[in-house]
């Protein structure tokens, strides 16, 4: 019965949108512009692009699997600081972005609004950042393409060994209709790849990211926030010291 259940309502556990009106008006002290990116399947995805002074480039940000980006472009301040522009996007069912957030179609619209952010940069001035469950997505992005840097904030290994940390005794397998096997995208990135992980992570372990580093070591560093969690990060000052030292060496 276990096994039933998380395979027909598995996508409330991974995904917890809040839906924004589509007449809502975002509010921001920074000058920013909204894009309505039309999909092929008639759906379109909300997205807001920050624009900062003198821009050295644009940061493409794919956040987690919570909220919307009302919320979640509150991370923007650390790269409009650095000189950065701040891209930031509602997955499928999320915000004002239609559809619904299958794999599938994630894959679809991730991949349409790297596409439009390449109409807008060249690809030597693109980073992205990829947070919590939209490590995968991102991963799968650089994979496919070109970007300048590739950074990471708790990622996992994969979806199905996230959810086998989780349920190890469920046939997942046979289940899971997700897969994102951030590992295996991994191997086409050919781009320098950047990893923030906290070390008291209980939500995606640490040990997923030491993982990472000990199958990938020439194309990742990782930096070890010492007792940070899985929504704490911007709470250190070391996390926004690296992390600004980072985009200063992309100078």
């Amino acid at each position: 019965m276990t096994a039933i259940l998380l395979y027909f309502f598995q996508n409330y556990f991974f995904y917890h949108p809040e839906r924004l009106p589509k007449n809502f008006r975002f509010v921001y002290p920074e000058k920013f512009e909204e894009f309505e990116i039309r999909v092929p399947n008639g759906s379109y995805i909300d997205a807001l692009l920050f624009k900062g002074r003198n821009s050295k480039g644009v940061v493409l940000y794919f956040k987690g699997n919570t909220r919307s980006i009302k919320g979640w472009s509150k991370f923007r301040t650390d790269f409009l600081n650095s000189g950065y522009d701040f891209f930031i996007f509602d997955y499928p069912g999320f915000g004002k972005s239609t559809g619904h957030p299958t794999e599938t179609e994630i894959f679809h619209n991730t991949e349409a609004v790297y596409e439009k952010v390449k109409e807008l940069y060249p690809e030597d001035r693109i980073i992205i950042y990829g947070r919590s469950l939209g490590s995968g997505f991102a991963t799968r992005i650089a994979s496919l393409n070109n970007p300048r840097l590739l950074i990471l904030d708790s990622p996992f290994y994969s979806l199905k060994k996230l959810a086998k940390y989780y349920s190890w005794i469920l046939p997942l397998k046979m289940i899971l209709k997700f897969n994102v096997p951030l590992n295996e995208y991994i191997k086409d990135v050919s781009c320098p790849i950047i990893i923030f992980h906290g070390n008291r992570d209980r939500i995606i372990p640490y040990k997923f990211s030491k993982q990472l580093k000990s199958e990938f070591p020439e194309k990742i560093k990782l930096l070890t926030i010492n007792g940070g969690k899985h929504n704490n990060l911007p709470l250190f000052d070391e996390y926004h010291l690296q992390l600004n030292e980072i985009l200063k060496l992309l100078l």
